[in-house]
């Protein structure tokens, strides 16, 4: 099965500026996204144990995480890695205030 030649277009690459963001265009509609739900999710740290000890904890069970006191929380979208903040108190709630953004050129070197 071949193509037709009339139906082959070449490939149309977007431009990036220094920092590996798209340049933007003025012909994109974004509002078509700006509803999109996403999970936001921040991490104070994480530990691994072995399923022995995992079915032993109980309430008042400690459980040491490999970051240390007072690091910075990582902050996730969609389990991407986005930014690193701190744990605030807003209004009696917690919160989180962004401390270090990863730019979209950083995101994308940690891909490759």
């Amino acid at each position: 099965m071949s193509a037709n030649p009339a139906e082959v277009r070449p490939a149309e690459l977007n431009e990036l500026t220094e920092d590996g963001a798209p340049v933007a265009n003025p012909d994109v509609n974004l509002e078509v996204i700006l509803d999109v739900p996403v999970t936001l999710s921040m991490e104070v740290g994480r530990t691994r144990i072995p399923i022995r000890n995992l079915l032993q904890l109980n309430q008042g069970s400690v459980v040491e995480l490999e970051r240390a006191a007072g690091e910075p929380l990582d902050v996730f979208v969609n389990g991407t890695l986005v930014a690193h903040g701190e744990v605030v108190v807003v209004n009696e709630r917690f919160g989180i205030r962004l401390t270090d953004v990863i730019s979209p050129a950083e995101r994308l070197r940690k891909l490759k």
